[in-house]
């Protein structure tokens, strides 16, 4: 598959993690060319091309703490900001925010969508988690470190890996659909990686929870990251000789096989078809399209 397609993926900037440990080379960076994302909570502010907009180090909140998100092409260095008003709470995605993710290009949207996680991950982890202390920030904002002298433990973004995998049966492929879905949406399943599995043990897990089903065979397809807030989508292929659906009413309201036909359809656009299509930015949409090409 090409990954360089799907959204929030394939960089962007140059993390520069050489720098992130150095406070005498990070802070050289602090000057007039530096850029700052601007951010509304940690939603995008959309710029007049449809770009990121990006400010400088005099905009930032001075009770902020900064984000070293990496270099620019040209050097210099890109932060965000983690300000007061995010502090210990942040929002759910703004629904304007789908409609705005279309506008950025897949460099854009993987900026963005890193600042995002990191910045979220600051918002949320003000305190040690092992002794109940205020966190300062370290290393860029690559890690939070205890403020306790007695525990000075250190914090790491965290990353929660997610599999979502189609299933196939006989040429055809089961998709399924969860109460948030908007009307006669169907996409993969999916479900977090639990302690202790690999990927194709949580493939298998979470689709025999879901629709009752064995599956057999488990192929690796893709990634994506995804910043709602920090998972890391893997999209995975698996395939099954047991076609009987048995659904979990607390995960979906519905799980169905679709023919070769009716996938191509309704990828198509076709808003008539036997159902429609999870959107262009998810993995979803490129591991159905992958299955097509196949």
């Amino acid at each position: 598959m090409d990954t360089t397609t799907i959204a929030f993926a394939g960089g962007g900037l140059d993390r520069a993690d050489h720098i992130r440990g150095d406070a005498d080379k990070l802070g050289s960076l602090m000057n007039w060319r530096a850029r700052l994302l601007k951010l509304e909570g940690i939603d995008p502010v959309i710029a007049p091309d449809g770009g990121l907009d990006w400010g400088t180090l005099a905009d930032a909140d001075p009770d902020a703490e900064l984000v070293f998100l990496g270099l620019s092409e040209d050097g210099r260095g890109c932060f965000a900001q983690v300000t007061p008003a995010i502090m210990g709470s942040v929002a759910p995605p703004n629904p304007r925010l789908w409609a705005a993710m279309g506008s950025l290009t897949p460099g854009d949207l993987s900026i963005y969508g890193g600042a995002r996680s990191l910045v979220d991950w600051h918002a949320r982890h003000r305190f040690c988690a092992r002794c109940g202390s205020a966190t300062k920030l370290a290393k860029g904002g690559w890690q939070r470190t205890c403020t306790n002298d007695a525990c000075k433990a250190e914090h790491f973004p965290r990353v929660d890996p997610v599999t979502i995998m189609t299933v196939e049966c006989e040429g055809e492929l089961l998709l399924g659909r969860q109460p948030r879905f908007p009307p006669r949406r169907f996409s993969a399943l999916a479900g977090f990686v639990e302690p202790g599995e690999g990927l194709e043990d949580a493939v298998r897990r979470e689709v025999l929870e879901e629709a009752g089903i064995k599956v057999d065979v488990v192929d690796y397809v893709a990634s994506q990251p995804w910043p709602f807030p920090s998972s890391l989508m893997i999209a995975c292929h698996a395939f099954t000789t047991q076609r009987e659906i048995t659904i979990d009413a607390t995960e979906l309201d519905d799980a169905r096989w679709f023919t070769r036909e009716e996938v191509r359809y309704a990828m198509s656009g076709a808003e008539d078809g036997a159902f429609i299509a999870p959107p262009p930015f998810a993995v979803a949409h490129h591991l159905l399209k992958w299955w097509l090409s196949q």
